[in-house]
């Protein structure tokens, strides 16, 4: 038996596999030529110094999609999202992806849904654009950051958008943003190798520690790569009050059960090395299938999908859970989808 896999079977449920099967990918980019051209335009089309930014087109990832067992991807636009200097031309620019976006879907029936890109400069236009991507284009949920101009998402200008979506039941999908910190040391790496897990991480003290987790009670917020270091520091971060007194009001009652209620998805996580911890801290039934393409290359997210799938903690039904199940109960449409599998 490894270390780290205690009371682990002797044999993986799925040993041998090495790709899923009939998956839903939660956490799948799209970059369309006209987004590009905007970003270009706008100086933000490497938003990450020295990483450039990925080409792509639904061939791409159709294909990718199809070795990898996957049969439906709910895609979404990666950073910088719509966050461009003028909130006019963002705003318009999150209304034609998102209508891009509508048409994917309906041009692939079953094999595409969409969160929706929501401008933030603005909360009313934020909620103009929910309701007309939902209401109108009947996208699955918005696609969200973790902080707009250095505002994490749960500070209380937000509030009046995380009241919406929590009173319709809107799937939100939230995407790290580069730290707002102009001084933030970087050590000459991109922030994506390791900023994006502390950012995630910092939006989940946030949400804890401002309570938002208590007043919107079963908020279904997925937390991209793996919910960062979130598992792996969930009892330091119930430590507020014993480290600073004057926490104790702003503590939940159960804090740990309260980063639990979200979900998180495996993009950048299937290793032997968050897995573990990942499957201590929450059931598989808040785990999903996350592959964060085109971003990062097809051969890693095949990597992750088999040690997710050998690794010993999970059983068949955890990975039938894992792979689509616990997507399908977010997003009932899917359910009904008799395209499985096909191209």
């Amino acid at each position: 038996m490894s270390m780290g896999f205690a009371h682990a079977p002797a044999e993986p449920a799925s040993a041998g596999r090495s790709t899923w099967t009939d998956a839903i990918d939660v956490h799948h980019h799209i970059v369309p030529a006209f987004y590009r051209k905007a970003l270009d335009a706008n100086g933000l089309l490497n938003p990450l110094p020295g990483v450039e930014y990925p080409r792509w087109d639904v061939e791409a990832s159709l294909a990718m999609m199809q070795r990898q067992g996957i049969a439906t991807a709910i895609v979404s636009v990666s950073v910088p999202g719509v966050s461009l200097a003028d909130a006019g031309a963002g705003a318009v620019l999150a209304r034609r992806l998102n209508e891009f976006m509508a048409d994917l879907v309906a041009d692939h029936p079953g094999r595409f849904g969409a969160f929706a890109a929501i401008p933030m400069h603005d909360v009313s236009v934020a909620l103009d654009e929910l309701r007309y991507a939902l209401d109108t284009l009947k996208l699955d949920g918005i696609g969200l950051f973790t902080n707009y101009r250095g505002v994490y998402l749960a500070d209380p200008v937000f509030e009046a958008l995380l009241d919406e979506v929590h009173q319709r039941g809107v799937v939100v999908h939230v995407h790290p943003a580069a730290p707002p910190a102009a001084e933030q040391p970087t050590f000459g790496l991109p922030a994506s190798l390791y900023e994006f897990t502390f950012e995630t991480t910092r939006l989940a003290a946030q949400l804890l520690y401002n309570r938002t987790l208590e007043r919107y009670p079963g908020l279904r917020m997925i937390l991209s790569h793996g919910g960062g270091a979130v598992p792996y520091l969930a009892q330091r971060l119930t430590y507020g009050s014993v480290i600073q007194p004057n926490l104790a009001e702003r503590t939940p009652a159960d804090p740990i059960g309260s980063l639990q209620t979200l979900y998180y998805d495996l993009a950048m996580s299937g290793s032997p090395y968050s897995l573990p911890s990942l499957a201590a801290f929450v059931p598989a039934s808040k785990v999903l299938v996350g592959t964060d393409f085109p971003f990062m290359p097809a051969w890693t997210s095949e990597k992750n999908a088999h040690n997710t799938l050998i690794y010993p903690g999970f059983n068949d039904d955890d990975l039938r859970r894992i792979a689509r199940e616990n997507a399908e109960e977010l997003f009932p449409r899917l359910k009904s989808l008799t395209t499985r599998g096909s191209q």
